[in-house]
């Protein structure tokens, strides 16, 4: 039942009223309301699709309502654009990093309000003050450096500070801490707490339940486009409130639970692994890694932000070039290893960033599913329409992929269908061995549970899967065995009854034995088919500095 607000107009200081929105006849708002009190932190949640990133953009500018009213400061208004809503003082976070990711983080904090002196942009002035903010949020970083040399968790921050800095009454934070390590999210909690003492609102969207009872005074489900529940977040149970999520009985919610990794973790591997990486060397970041993953067996990789495990993975695809290693799969070497010759023995990877390495957003769903595939769809150079729908209603199906058609562009899908549709245009090649970096990042509680199952379904199948989280009770109960790394280096392997959050931790808080000193090395040649460079924020201070060649290959 949605909580009745006797409070008047003028004491929210956001409000939609009967807001409703369709895409090509398809309904992602219904007759929506939202009020936000001042200095109040208010949970948006739901599963993906329900409509929030929708209600988001509405309010922010981004879409125009098709019926209803959004009010700011107690009086209606019509936001032409984003700009506009900042402009009134309502500043936006997003999940995917909304900067400039050539430019230094300097300009990026400061871009489109740059102190100036006679007119021009003082450089040292922003570049001071840029230093100085960051620090207070706990990132010490050359201000000067591009963007892009930092990791998603620093760049998240630099969001932050820039939303925070703008003079806003409302701050809203779509998934703030998808990219960060516990000790950022806790300097983003106090940020929160100086915003509510200032009397500053902040509409706080999460999947991450401890983070709503930890922060928010209240919360909005929503479900279908619809508003199912806006009450106090205190009394709340969370059972309750997944359900409310869901859609489902509580019942049902304990039983998808508990039975969400039923697989026997603990079975032993035997037999010719159908992955094996040995020695792997990428200068500054990946220092002499091994690991191995049979046909059937989910490994972990473990460690912090920066401790090479998006590397170690890019290494092993072929889209970081290595110093030294090699790469076996079902043991024949993959000797002039690229991201296309890794594809062609069977080898492929989710990455990280679905934005950034993943969608191309203004494709359709049926294209970015069978992009990979084309090659095995065409003859003669022309693609089989035929073969190309049985494909892509094959793994939608199997998915549960929720799009109007096959024809809807994939931008305009939630955050977890997205991430379907990457896995589906992977497994429609019939990999072998399927890398999987950050999978269940920023999805619902619905949608995590169905992609850990299809892990689990896919494990069964005889798939090797790498599974790299950040989230240790997935990255536990998910992995037959994990393989822990800090610093680039790898500090421990868990199995059986070592296998546990204690262990990890234990693992994590090891001393990596000291590597030689490399012999001196000519600058890495750029990655070659496209692949991305990235580099996580703990790995800042090992880089050198930027020069041509740095630039070009990050450029690429």
């Amino acid at each position: 039942m949605v909580e009745q607000d006797p409070a008047p107009r003028a004491e929210r200081v956001l409000e939609v009223t009967g807001v409703s929105k369709s895409f090509a006849g398809v309904h992602a708002l219904r007759a929506v309301d939202f009020e936000l009190r001042p200095g109040e932190v208010h949970a948006l949640v739901g599963e993906n699709g329900a409509g929030k990133s929708t209600l988001i953009k509405v309010m922010t500018g981004v879409y125009r309502p098709d019926a209803g009213q959004v009010y700011f400061a107690g009086q209606e208004r019509d936001f032409r654009n984003p700009l506009d809503a900042q402009a009134a003082g309502l500043s936006t976070i997003y999940q995917e990093v909304n900067l400039v990711p050539l430019m230094s983080i300097a300009r990026n904090l400061y871009l489109g309000r740059e102190p100036r002196h006679f007119g021009l942009v003082d450089v040292r002035r922003m570049n001071r003050e840029a230093a100085r903010t960051l620090t207070s949020y706990g990132v010490t970083v050359d201000v000067t450096r591009p963007l892009r040399t930092l990791g998603l968790g620093a760049q998240q921050m630099v969001a932050l500070a820039r939303a925070v800095q703008i003079d806003a009454r409302v701050v809203i934070m779509d998934e703030p801490t998808s990219s960060l390590e516990p000790r950022e999210v806790e300097t983003l909690f106090s940020v929160i707490r100086d915003l509510r003492r200032r009397s500053i609102a902040v509409v706080y969207v999460s999947h991450r339940l401890d983070e709503l009872y930890a922060i928010c005074d209240r919360v909005t489900v929503m479900r279908d486009g619809q508003v199912v529940h806006t009450g106090e977040m205190a009394g709340l149970e969370r059972l309750q409130l997944i359900s409310m999520m869901l859609g489902r009985e509580m019942s049902t919610v304990r039983e998808q639970g508990s039975t969400a990794f039923d697989t026997d973790r603990h079975r032993t591997s035997h037999g010719r692994p159908a992955l094996r990486a040995t020695d792997l060397t990428v200068r500054h970041r990946v220092h002499g890694v091994s690991l191995d993953v049979h046909p059937g067996e989910v490994v972990g990789l473990g460690g912090l932000l920066g401790a090479g495990r998006s590397e170690t993975a890019k290494a092993v695809v072929g889209a970081l070039v290595t110093e030294s290693g090699s790469v076996e799969v079902d043991g024949r070497p993959i000797p002039h290893r690229s991201p296309a010759a890794a594809i062609r023995a069977g080898v492929v990877m989710l990455p990280e960033d679905r934005k950034v390495e993943g969608i191309i957003p203004s494709l359709s769903v049926r294209e970015n599913i069978s992009l990979a595939a084309l090659p095995r769809l065409s003859r003669a150079g022309l693609v089989s329409r035929a073969k190309q729908d049985e494909i892509v209603r094959l793994f939608m199906d199997r998915l549960r992929i929720k799009a109007s058609s096959p024809d809807q562009k994939v931008r305009d899908l939630s955050g977890g269908n997205q991430q379907k549709v990457l896995l589906a245009r992977w497994l429609c090649l019939n990999p072998k061995v399927l890398l999987l970096d950050e999978p269940t990042r920023g999805i619902d509680v619905g949608a995590k549970a169905e992609v850990q199952a299809l892990i689990d379904e896919l494990a069964g199948e005889g798939l090797a899967v790498l599974l790299i989280s950040s989230d240790l009770e997935e990255l536990i109960e998910g992995s037959n065995r994990v393989v822990v790394l800090k610093d680039g280096r790898v500090v421990g392997e868990l199995g059986g009854e070592n296998l546990t959050e204690q262990g990890l931790l234990d693992a994590l808080a090891a001393t990596p034995a000291p590597a030689p000193a490399p012999a001196p090395a000519p600058e890495s040649k750029p990655a070659v088919d496209g692949a991305l460079h990235h580099t996580h924020a703990d790995d800042r201070e090992h880089l050198p500095a930027s020069g041509p060649a740095e630039d070009k290959e990050d450029q690429r």
